[in-house]
């Protein structure tokens, strides 16, 4: 069972920026912790819009909780699917490493990697919104997120399993990484 909107999530997001087909595409891989109402994990692709909203349109995401799955799509038209995911972190003093695998079944999806300083960085607000369009016939929906979170740049690598779903971003190189560490999130 999932939560009313607005869902008030805490957690830790590593994400890039890759070119492809023409678009600068966002990725992401989500950690959701206590004292989320939903703990979960997530990988996401989106992409920038300025209709109807300025905001960003998921456009391929999955999860590790069926909870999660039918409130994003019930709620927010977010196409969620289920997936499996592995993750691994190591400190060395103000250094993070942190290593990313999701599969489907027993297939790959992605492995990433990321080093970070972001236990450095000074909390600052963020907010956005994202544009939906309907699930199966259904109404276009909007979500407006605001939060905080101790964001950096890091570095970032991405293996796209090529005959995986995510295949089309094989081959893509981070423009840009980032880190948003200890975030704070209401969303919906």
């Amino acid at each position: 069972m999932y939560p009313p909107a607005p869902w008030h999530m805490h957690g830790q997001l590593w994400m890039s920026l890759l070119r492809a087909r023409g678009t600068t595409w966002g990725v992401g891989l989500v950690r959701y912790e206590d004292p989320s109402p939903l703990t979960y994990s997530e990988l996401l692709v989106a992409r920038a819009v300025k209709e109807p909203v300025k905001g960003v349109s998921i456009s391929q995401i999955w999860v590790d909780s069926a909870d999660s799955v039918a409130g994003g799509r019930e709620l927010w038209a977010i196409p969620k699917e289920l997936c499996d995911f592995d993750f691994e972190s190591a400190h060395t003093g103000p250094l993070t490493r942190a290593t990313w695998a999701a599969t489907l079944g027993r297939e790959p999806i992605v492995e990433a990697r990321f080093t970070d300083t972001s236990s450095l960085a000074v909390r600052v607000p963020f907010k956005g919104a994202t544009w939906q369009p309907g699930i199966d016939g259904g109404s276009d929906r909007t979500a407006a997120l605001t939060g905080s979170a101790r964001s950096l740049p890091c570095l970032g690598s991405w293996s796209f399993a090529p005959d995986g779903p995510l295949g089309w971003l094989a081959g893509s190189r981070p423009l840009f990484s980032a880190r948003m560490r200890d975030f704070r999130m209401s969303f919906g």
